[in-house]
């Protein structure tokens, strides 16, 4: 299929994505944790940010273009359009709340093992379905691993939110998955920092989530250009 129609249909496809998320923002139920709901907007107010509806869909048709011109008209970018619409609506959550719904969050991972296993029959590929499973124990468990160690340090909704991410990344390879991972940390390290800095966050305490979705993207991007440094 022609490049320019894809990038058209995936554009489109994060646009309506980002333009309804609103309400999937207005309609999540509030943290039961009573720490959790100290001052935290509620998602209802949240969502009725008259800008937000065009912000998020702007937000969602870019990403999903940029994921679309990486990935072409494959049997995964279905999958990858998923991850990139709820990634952009998490990392604007957890940016105003610096909280990851559990309700967006837990249903994901059904949805990605779907998407993951119809990329599969439809490539027959069934590898890089054992991979993904791999992607998920990997980054599932160094994530819990340090929110164990340092639970002050790390949320544990970032924790559930890196099996998902695991999952995506590693149906593509290991370059990806260890890419996507390492550029998370190393986005929230430095650009947690500048806007600490900045005072746009909190230093001991701002949203990691973000860095980690855009940490996925810049895995897919660089992942294969990383495997063949590597292997050449």
């Amino acid at each position: 299929m022609d490049l320019a129609l894809v990038l058209f249909a995936a554009a489109l496809v994060g646009a309506l994505g980002g333009a309804l998320a609103p309400r999937v923002i207005a309609a999540l139920p509030e943290p039961a944790d009573p720490d959790d709901a100290q001052d935290k907007i509620s998602y209802r107010r949240l969502a009725e940010a008259a800008a937000l509806p065009g912000a998020l869909a702007v937000a969602g048709a870019a990403v999903c273009a940029v994921l679309a011109w990486r990935l072409g008209w494959s049997a995964e970018l279905p999958l990858w359009l998923y991850v990139g619409v709820v990634g952009v609506v998490l990392a604007y959550i957890d940016w105003r709340t610096r909280l990851l719904p559990t309700r967006l969050v837990a249903p994901s991972y059904g949805i990605v093992v779907a998407l993951a296993l119809l990329a599969s029959a439809l490539s027959g590929d069934w590898g890089s379905m054992l991979r993904a499973g791999a992607g998920w124990l990997v980054a599932g468990g160094l994530f819990f691993v340090l929110w164990f160690v340092y639970p002050k340090g790390m949320g544990y909704g970032d924790v559930r939110l890196s099996g998902v991410l695991g999952i995506a990344l590693g149906w593509l390879g290991w370059a990806e998955l260890i890419a996507g991972v390492y550029a998370g940390f190393l986005l929230g390290a430095l650009g947690g920092g500048l806007l600490a800095v900045l005072r746009v966050v909190d230093r001991k305490r701002y949203p990691f989530g973000p860095f980690m979705i855009v940490g996925a993207v810049v895995g897919v991007l660089v992942g294969p250009a990383l495997g063949a440094w590597y292997v050449g």
